[in-house]
């Protein structure tokens, strides 16, 4: 059965730091390009960032220089190390998993999601 479990959300001020983690099991974590999404409050979901099988990432404008996704293979778990955060940062995070080998940010193309972690970024 496909599991991915997200943790590390929180509230923080402007200009603090969060990282999520994203445990995973049930599939060849190894195979998947993996990404983090996330929707605001009335807002639709859109992609923040991504790797590929073999560290390749994309970042979306609004968190490059900001963001940082890592991923080890060896512990199946899936990173976002998030400095400089903002208060138009705050909503729930998503971890997905994408059996193609395309590095993408298109929601409806990942496989596997999580049930997200929440992130609350004060002014």
């Amino acid at each position: 059965q496909v599991h991915l479990v997200e943790s590390g959300g929180g509230s923080v001020q402007a200009g603090g730091s969060l990282r999520l983690s994203c445990e995973v099991s049930g599939f060849t974590y190894q195979d998947y390009c993996m990404g983090w999404f996330r929707q605001g409050p009335g807002k639709e979901r859109e992609g923040v960032a991504a790797i590929e099988t073999n560290g390749g990432t994309l970042y979306a404008d609004s968190v490059k220089g900001r963001f940082t996704i890592s991923r080890d293979n060896a512990k199946n778990i899936l990173y976002l190390q998030m400095n400089s955060l903002k208060p138009e940062d705050t909503a729930m995070y998503y971890c997905a998993a994408d059996s193609s080998w395309y590095l993408r940010l298109n929601a409806p193309s990942y496989d596997y999601w999580g049930q997200g972690t929440q992130v609350t970024v004060s002014s």
